[in-house]
């Protein structure tokens, strides 16, 4: 099993958003108008957070060409020192794993890629996974499949994850663009999630505990640290919900980056000793 770097806090890998930003794809939602000024203030207050919850803070380089480069979760899937580097279906996306690869690579990571390392005979047809399709609850990976992740992509992901310790369990994914889009985890492992965008919230009420949220922006949810998380502001609801569960709630701004399907999870990659 991969063990973390000793002796580290946690780690967080980000981009500033490109000026190009409003140009980022869309699938599930309709197009609106998105400032990238506003945009820029906004992913300012969500490193100023998670530098203010003690993480170290490493900037990938920037990718101005790269309309959803902003969104650096989908280039990998980091379990202990791992990071396994992602193959995006979209053909506009796949340029941003090459720097997002340097970024790993200096944060002291071992990488392999997810399609040109030895696969097993068995994992046949398209090989593609965003690393918004995978959710780590404890040390088990769920893998949403049906939008950018395909079997194939879900099947590469385990058999790299198995030295790390990490089962996959894959999740049908249809209402949304990423299964993190549909549901986060706390940090006791109970999966939360807005019920009208979770394909089945049965299957998570019986493999982790399912807590129905009343926002679609609370779905989504960062762990900070033990009894810490950091969500949306456009969830006030939710963050009532959380703190009288006993958690320490921090908000952020994302109004611009929800415009392009994106949300708090998909603005970082979370480097921690815990994992």
């Amino acid at each position: 099993m991969t063990t973390p770097v000793p002796d580290r806090g946690p780690r967080a890998l980000v981009r500033r958003p490109s000026p190009r930003l409003a140009e980022g794809l869309v699938t599930h939602i309709d197009r609106s108008d998105v400032d990238p000024d506003l945009a820029l203030q906004q992913w300012h207050a969500y490193v100023d957070a998670l530098t203010a919850a003690g993480y170290e803070v490493l900037e990938a380089e920037e990718a101005p060409d790269l309309p959803d480069g902003v969104f650096i979760e989908d280039t990998m899937v980091v379990a202990g020192d791992l990071a396994v580097i992602t193959a995006m279906q979209a053909p506009a996306r796949a340029p941003e794993v090459d720097t997002a690869r340097e970024a790993a690579r200096a944060a002291g990571l071992t990488l392999v890629e997810l399609v040109d390392a030895p696969l097993p005979p068995d994992v046949t047809g398209p090989v593609h996974l965003d690393g918004g399709d995978v959710l780590k609850v404890g040390h088990t990976a769920y893998v949403g499949v049906g939008g950018r992740t395909t079997p194939a992509g879900a099947a590469a992901l385990a058999h790299h994850l198995a030295g790390a310790g990490y089962p996959v369990r894959t999740v049908p994914v249809a209402r949304t663009l990423h299964l993190k889009s549909q549901v986060t985890a706390l940090p006791d492992g109970t999966v939360v999630g807005w019920p009208p965008l979770v394909d089945d919230p049965g299957y998570w009420e019986r493999a982790t505990g399912f807590l129905e949220v009343p926002e679609e922006e609370g779905a989504h949810v960062i762990v900070l640290g033990e009894d810490t998380v950091l969500v949306s502001d456009a969830a006030p609801r939710t963050v009532e919900l959380l703190v009288a569960r006993g958690l320490s709630v921090v908000t952020v701004p994302t109004s611009e980056i929800a415009k392009l399907e994106g949300c708090v999870t998909c603005l970082s990659v979370r480097l921690h000793p815990w994992d």
